[in-house]
């Protein structure tokens, strides 16, 4: 299969040069030809002049709006053509951009390209069942977070080593090489299991370590690589390849963001998977389809540091 075609920021920025070119795109990708309404939906529309105070109005519900409305763009005071620039950036990113370095590339504050990256990792976000993981799946958890021998004496629990102070996550590959990831705030039976449950249909083959929330899974084949003796492959059965991508995304964790907290840890954890599952999708392709995913998405910066 030949490689995903690749762009150079010098080419997009051709592409896109000015606020015009950003706008036309997000049109385009959101309403093609027929521009509709982002409040009732209706097609019966005008188009303003000098496009102010938006460029277009509902003769429905006589409401101006733009393709912003109605979308995680929404609201958004920075211009269309810096988020697509910090799209291209979170989709050439491999192991993730820090806020950090993507304020000094756009010229924004650190706290505006924070909360911009945070509005992308939303539209990634995915809803239950959205893939098919095949008749034979890869199942494993993995703890994020630092280690409790670097924190300050104050954030220490004090309960021993390991997955002590980390937050646990649970994942599965597919048979196609699909990962769907989230954090679990437990690691027992009933959360494992049901997490299965919704993800995989019954009957696949499930593959796991030795873990004993594992145990007695039904209406599923399960085969059991026992790590703790030092097997890693059986009857062909392994978790290699969850176990790679739980290897990606803490080399993200540590080697860029540094920190990830458990508030903010499910949208890393997607982002990681969703780059992983598109890993072969073309960069302009990719950034397409980021642009058609904003709508019905909304993340205020009040929900993101109260939720």
């Amino acid at each position: 299969m030949c490689k995903p075609e690749t762009i150079s920021f010098f080419e997009f920025f051709k592409k896109f040069p000015d606020e015009e070119a950003a706008r036309l795109y997000f049109e385009n990708k959101r309403w093609e030809d027929t521009p509709y309404c982002g409040h009732c939906g209706s097609v019966e529309v005008s188009e303003c002049k000098d496009h102010k105070p938006m460029p277009y109005r509902c003769k429905s519900c006589r409401k101006h709006f733009s393709v912003r409305t109605g979308t995680v763009l929404a609201e958004s005071r920075l211009p269309l053509q810096t988020w697509l620039m910090a799209i291209y950036m979170m989709t050439t990113a491999r192991k993730g951009i820090p806020s950090t370095q993507m304020a000094r590339e756009l010229g924004i504050t650190q706290k505006s390209a924070w909360f911009l990256a945070q509005r992308i990792r939303e539209t990634w976000m995915s809803n239950k069942g959205d893939s098919d993981m095949g008749n034979n799946v890869q199942v494993d958890e993995t703890y994020v977070g630092g280690k409790e021998s670097n924190k300050h004496a104050s954030k220490k629990q004090r309960l021993g080593r390991g997955s002590v102070g980390k937050t646990a996550v649970l994942g599965i590959r597919g048979e196609s090489g699909t990962v769907i990831a989230q954090p679990i705030e437990r690691t027992d039976a009933k959360t494992l299991k049901g997490f299965i449950f919704d993800n995989v249909e019954q009957g696949a083959t499930v593959t796991t370590d030795n873990f004993p929330s594992y145990r007695g899974m039904t209406g599923y084949t399960h085969k059991v690589v026992n790590h703790s003796v030092g097997e890693y492959i059986k009857d062909m059965a392994h978790t290699n390849g969850i176990e790679s991508f739980w290897a990606l995304l803490k080399r993200g964790y540590y080697g860029i963001y540094h920190h990830m907290s458990p508030k903010h840890l499910h949208r890393y954890v997607n982002e990681f998977s969703f780059r992983h599952n598109t890993a072969k999708v073309d960069t302009m392709d990719f950034i397409g389809m980021t642009a058609q995913r904003v709508t019905g998405k909304r993340l205020t910066y009040k929900e993101l540091i109260n939720g």
